[in-house]
């Protein structure tokens, strides 16, 4: 049953359940940007190659976008207070599991754990702040507040940590969600009250495991791919039931009632073109953390507190731009906005491919903020162009759409452009090794980039191993921004085509 009154009226139960919302989604947000500083570490620690660095993000990633489409329905059916608080603890214990790891399966374990729990949290909290603030001008105000704690989020993370696994250990990343998830639960549990619509539920098993399934092996098969290469016969089994999967689910969805991806909102023109740049904005944007925590640490050689600090500029122009985005969007039209912003992020990875081992980092920090600011502009943007292409009795389905789509966008972009760094790195190598005389080049080669081991390159002297290395990592991140920066550009591209109706977006004054 829907509580009669949701809203808490006790002053002090509406700033628990604030602070609730707020630290459990700043836990869910930190995650994403502080593991990627400690991949490196990870690497060594656990004895893993490129692939395990990949399913370390990846893993998270594919079960966030593979249930998040459930959680709204969960939340209607069996009471949103209760779904989100089990997101909450859920994602604790999950951190604990990260944290107690001592081998990479265990830990790979514990981020699927946090993955699905970050299902039931993201998309949870907004729910949760809209139905406790019903009046528009304090709602508008807490939602604002949310967004601002979870850019903070975002920009600590690197930060933190850095710091925290250059003088705590890895597991301190981990170890620190156990007593900010404490409290949190402590607050949720005092402040929310209830609420659910068991009536509007919706939920499609078969749709949820078959989403899973053909996520799962499209991940399996371009990862395996840079291992194994394309033709190997568990990339290629992989994808072709990645195929089968995605056939079966798109059979399922156009069938069921109530589908967990609406298929028919994609005869919109305008709604698959803003799906698909959402799409990108995974691919592109979100993925780029992976690679350049890999690039600053294994080609430039800094630390990981040094990394983190290096890459701060990218945040803090991201949440500059989003927080000036009202302003922009009564000056310029949204889909203006869009556009740049998405040309931003395309051209800022194209002119990535310039760097090397040797640029200077205040040239890095330069793209870096037109980067950021590209994604301060997409995401705000994309968001609203979304809502503006549906009728709204159906954005909450929309925006949960949108968010699946970013989601697995990241997903694939780590996974096919770690595929395209290692193999376009392996491919330099080899080469280099055996210009240099070294027997079983290519061996060498694909050990010295998967495990990023100098070890396998012992018959050179140190510097020698170090510069190759380097220059050989260096050029398979050139490939993989090359992609990720043609997809950004075709966003634009698409997105200039395919414009909205004049009344279904604000426009200049």
């Amino acid at each position: 049953m829907d509580s009669p009154n949701p809203a808490p009226t006790d002053p002090r139960r509406r700033i628990a359940l604030v602070a609730a919302v707020y630290l459990g989604s700043f836990i869910a947000t930190l995650d994403v940007s502080i593991v990627n500083v400690a991949l490196p570490t990870l690497q060594r620690a656990l004895s893993t190659d490129l692939a395990g660095l990949q399913w370390v993000i990846d893993i998270y990633a594919l079960c966030l976008s593979a249930f998040i489409l459930s959680a709204g329905p969960v939340g209607d059916r069996y009471g949103r207070k209760r779904a989100w608080l089990a997101g909450v603890v859920v994602f604790t214990l999950g951190s604990a599991m990260c944290a107690m790891a001592g081998n990479l399966s265990t830990l790979l374990a514990g981020r699927a754990v946090q993955g699905v729990a970050g299902a039931l949290m993201i998309p949870g909290a907004l729910s949760l702040l809209a139905h406790a603030f019903p009046e528009p001008a304090s709602r508008a105000r807490v939602i604002g507040g949310w967004s601002s704690f979870t850019a903070l989020s975002l920009i600590l993370g690197p930060m933190l940590g850095g710091v925290l696994v250059d003088h705590a250990g890895w597991q301190s990343i981990f170890l620190i969600n156990l007593p900010i998830g404490v409290l949190t639960v402590g607050l949720g549990l005092w402040g929310i009250r209830e609420s659910s619509h068991p009536e509007h539920a919706a939920l499609d098993p078969l749709g949820q495991v078959l989403s899973v399934l053909w996520l799962g092996a499209l991940t399996y098969g371009l990862i395996a791919a840079g291992e194994y290469g394309w033709g190997s016969g568990r990339a290629a089994t992989a994808l072709v039931a990645a195929a089968i999967g995605l056939a079966l689910f798109l059979m399922v969805e156009a069938r069921v009632e109530r589908p967990l991806l609406p298929l028919a909102l994609f005869r919109d023109a305008r709604f698959s073109a803003t799906s698909f740049a959402s799409f990108v904005l995974g691919f592109s944007s979100y993925a780029s953390l992976f690679f350049f925590s890999l690039f600053l640490q294994q080609v430039q050689g800094w630390s990981p507190s040094e990394t983190g600090w290096r890459l701060v500029p990218q945040f803090v122009a991201t949440g500059l731009v989003a927080s000036q985005f009202g302003r922009l969007a009564r000056r310029y039209d949204v889909h203006t906005l869009m556009v740049a912003g998405y040309a931003l992020i395309g051209s800022s990875m194209l002119l990535l491919t310039l760097f090397s081992a040797d640029t200077p980092y205040v040239l890095l920090a330069l793209l870096f903020v037109f980067l950021g600011a590209g994604t301060g502009l997409a995401v705000p943007s994309t968001s609203m162009a979304v809502m503006a292409s549906v009728p709204a009795q159906r954005s909450g389905m929309a925006s949960a759409t949108m968010n699946a789509l970013r989601q697995a966008g990241m997903l694939i972009g780590i996974a096919l452009l770690g595929t395209l760094m290692s193999t376009r790195a392996t491919t330099l190598l080899a080469t280099a090794l055996e210009q240099a005389g070294l027997r079983d080049a290519q061996q060498a080669a694909v050990a010295a980039v998967s495990r990023h081991d100098l070890g396998a390159l012992a018959s050179l002297d140190a510097d020698t191993a170090q510069t190759l290395l380097a220059g050989a990592l260096a050029g398979g991140f050139h490939a993989a921004m090359a992609c990720a920066g043609v997809a950004g550009l075709l966003a634009a591209g698409l997105l200039v085509r395919v414009r909205p109706r004049a009344a279904a977006l604000p426009v200049r004054a």
